[in-house]
């Protein structure tokens, strides 16, 4: 979560901080875990389509705006941060209208839509990503927040936490928390058969756990080199250890080359914006990665595609150096400086 992420950089530099959210949202669990305080909002995601829901999200827009000022009146915070979303859209516009200064965080490679109609009410917009047409003023190219267990993460340890061998290389495949299921069908059909020359670490997300392990089992796949997870707390360690990533081009690419990982992308074809396809050419043209269309993908393309990269040492020690040149580790502390310049923040 990138924006824990950026609470501890800040909390590091002795200023205290708290977090607005829902009572649904992955922050319910993981803000209380990490020590922060969570107020939280009656605050809902946009809903696109004319329905019953739309009227809630309506309503939300009201309740969760109410609750935000009263909120922010309560904590009269220096800065208010926003990271990306309808859910921190609302407590922005309400920091600017209490005239609080407000900056908020794109996580993509391109503006998100909540963030497009925010922005003329931030001060300040940190990019993970170079975007066109949005350089010099408020926009500032930090990278992205990245947590310091990513950043800690070595290869011995994922490899001991995983049970991993030092005797064959190691492919982390991934379709992000949900899962990515065009991905996870190809890989369990690719690498079921047996007989791997590498190490595997598939995490499927719970959606499509069972049936990637049905399709495994009816192979008869040799489960000893094929590590099959619907999920993990400590995926920073697969991927230090991983020799080579395939997942989607999503923001955490920007994980990816932070640790100089080489990667083999499949681009989600629905994506805003076509953001990913933009994410995976632009680690391609580095050198960094490899790319597959989602329609191209099957076991056949996916095994032969990750074997050639694995038979050639030399070209990935070459996109490994590509990814590290591409990647930020200090997007946490770069935010964080912004944020310090902008008011007065509590101590």
């Amino acid at each position: 979560m990138p924006a824990l992420a950026l609470a501890d950089a800040l909390t590091a530099r002795g200023v205290r901080v708290s977090f607005l959210g829902t009572a649904r949202g992955l922050e319910a669990g993981l803000v209380p875990e990490a020590g922060y305080e969570l107020d939280r909002a009656g605050l809902r995601g946009l809903e696109r389509r004319l329905s019953p829901r739309f009227f809630i999200f309506l309503w939300s827009l009201f309740k969760g705006g109410f609750d935000s000022l009263m909120i922010l009146r309560r904590r009269r915070p220096g800065v208010v941060v926003g990271g990306g979303g309808y859910v921190s859209a609302v407590p922005v516009f309400v920091a600017a209208i209490m005239r609080r200064p407000a900056l908020i965080i794109e996580l993509d490679s391109h503006m998100g839509l909540a963030n497009r109609a925010i922005a003329p009410f931030a001060r300040r917009v940190c990019l993970s990503f170079p975007i066109r047409g949005k350089t010099g003023g408020k926009y500032v190219l930090t990278g992205r927040p990245l947590s310091r267990r990513l950043l800690a993460a070595a290869p011995e340890e994922g490899r001991k936490r995983f049970n991993l061998s030092g005797d064959l290389p190691v492919v982390l495949v991934s379709g992000g928390s949900l899962g990515a299921r065009s991905i996870n069908m190809a890989c369990a059909a690719a690498f079921g058969h047996g007989g791997l020359r590498l190490q595997l670490v598939h995490v499927t997300g719970r959606r499509d756990f069972e049936s990637a392990r049905r399709v495994l089992q009816e192979q008869g796949a040799d489960l000893e080199n094929y590590h099959l997870l619907d999920y993990t707390n400590d995926f920073p360690q697969a991927m230090a250890a991983a020799d080579l990533v395939v997942g989607r081009a999503g923001a955490s690419v920007l994980e990816v080359a932070a640790l100089g990982k080489p990667a083999l992308l499949v681009p989600y074809p629905h994506a805003t914006g076509g953001h990913q396809l933009q994410n995976a050419e632009w680690m391609a043209a580095a050198g960094a990665a490899e790319v597959i269309r989602d329609e191209e993908l099957s076991g056949e393309v996916l095994r032969a595609r990750v074997m050639s990269l694995l038979d050639d040492p030399g070209r990935l020690r070459r996109m490994a150096v590509a990814s590290a040149g591409l990647g930020s580790r200090d997007g946490a502390v770069r935010i964080a400086d912004e944020v310090l310049r902008l008011g007065d923040v509590k101590h």
